[in-house]
């Protein structure tokens, strides 16, 4: 897995659509459900090359220049498996950073694994839809409370399936979601 960087996001809680027992909230790497921590944060110009942060310190400068308090979301890390999944040519291929941006994250002290997630990246750069969470896949798959799924190879087959084409278009990437305690 290749680290791709931090968010710090508003966690919500599971949203009405989603109807399974099995989801406390929503940990989606996506911002449709629980939200990052600016809207704009694109144009800050200060994300690396998978469209995420290098440090949770790039993250809390940009939130004090525009007086935004951290207080109350969660910072999250992320992994990314090295492969995207093409579902017109139903195989994995590379990806690479944007060279255009800086990469160069610095691993976290400590942090816990909550799961994975199937995430669109329709324009190969920032992340789309999470179908677990945007597409209702959380009812028919069997998720955490959390809305991820818990092992990685099992993630990878359901990918493999095609259960998630209907979904959102791709390419789909995995990652890694982890919490930073």
């Amino acid at each position: 897995m290749l680290p791709v960087g931090y968010m710090y996001k508003t966690v919500k809680t599971k949203p009405d659509w989603i109807k399974t027992h099995r989801v406390d909230d929503v940990y989606s790497v996506s911002c449709c459900v629980s939200t990052d921590f600016m809207d704009d944060w694109i144009n800050q110009w200060k994300h690396n090359g998978y469209w995420l942060f290098n440090s949770a310190q790039d993250i809390e400068e940009i939130a004090k220049n525009n007086n935004i308090s951290l207080k109350d979301m969660t910072l999250f890390f992320y992994c990314s498996y090295q492969y995207q999944w093409n579902e017109l040519d139903k195989k994995w291929t590379n990806f690479e950073p944007d060279i255009a941006f800086e990469t160069h994250i610095i691993m976290p002290d400590k942090a816990e694994l909550q799961g994975y997630d199937v995430v669109s990246f329709i324009g190969e750069n920032s992340a789309g839809c999470s179908p677990l969470s945007c597409n209702q896949m959380a009812d028919k798959l069997i998720v955490n409370n959390h809305c991820l799924l818990n092992d990685f190879d099992e993630t990878k087959a359901y990918i493999e399936s095609g259960i998630f084409n209907s979904c959102e278009p791709g390419p789909y990437r995995i990652l890694a979601v982890y919490r930073i305690m």
